[in-house]
């Protein structure tokens, strides 16, 4: 399911969630959303956690294993975020010297590769460990695969991106443009370099939505709707995630 650009004005950022209990339905116990810059994921993601009482799970340099509060946070690339993904990481090993001492010896890409997909996967299988909750990022999606959790992608058009990003943000479009294309690549990097694959791959999510078409909040009302619908019986499905 993707939802499609409107012509409208650009989407108003949300106001925090009602805190109140949701309403009945299937337990939806893991979610993980992956999202493009600007598109909205640092804010759908913790309120998501916030609705359905569930710990939150940051991207894979910033605080992990609670709720956070719910509202817009940064979309940019954190200072610790750009010191460990690849794009950083991984050219400075391909174009640094050789070492100078024989017994000295830059790390292997291979080395590299499992402390970065190590250090992201620990706090997913902590969560799992826990019961479940939401995680935005960790190329969470392809860890766990189709039979476990309910997998979201958000994304849209590069401009309208820009102009959500700089609302979510506080800052200009310019500043905006500038981050979309340093986050987009870094996290696109991260998920090829590490799993081989494109996080933008349709086949990895349940469900994917333009969330540059509609308002945050209604987009966090699909996904809840969509999440319990896939945790509802159905007739002939395996019960598997």
């Amino acid at each position: 399911m993707t939802a499609r650009q409107s012509d409208g004005p650009t989407p108003p950022i949300p106001s925090p969630p009602d805190r109140s209990a949701a309403p009945p339905g299937p337990a939806v116990r893991l979610i993980t959303v992956s999202a493009a810059y600007g598109a909205g994921g640092s804010v759908v993601a913790p309120a998501l956690a916030d609705r359905l009482g569930l710990p939150f799970l940051q991207r894979v340099t910033t605080s992990e294993g609670h709720v956070a509060e719910p509202g817009p946070c940064d979309e940019q690339l954190s200072a610790e975020e750009v010191k460990v993904t690849p794009v950083h990481r991984l050219l400075a090993h391909f174009t640094q010297a050789m070492p100078a001492g024989p017994t000295q010896s830059p790390p292997s890409t291979h080395h590299q590769d499992e402390h970065l997909r190590g250090h992201g996967e620990a706090g997913i299988h902590r969560l799992l460990a826990d019961g479940g909750g939401v995680i935005l990022g960790r190329a969470a999606a392809v860890v766990l695969g189709k039979d476990r959790g309910f997998h979201v992608r958000l994304d849209g058009p590069a401009e309208r991106r820009v102009v959500q990003g700089a609302a979510i943000e506080g800052i200009s479009e310019a500043r905006a443009r500038e981050r979309l294309r340093a986050a987009d690549k870094a996290r696109t990097a991260y998920v090829r370099r590490l799993y081989r694959c494109d996080p933008a791959d349709a086949s990895l999510y349940h469900l994917m939505i333009d969330s540059t078409a509609m308002p945050l909040d209604t987009v966090i009302e699909l996904i809840v709707t969509a999440a319990r619908a896939h945790e509802a019986p159905v007739p002939g499905r395996s019960e598997t995630h």
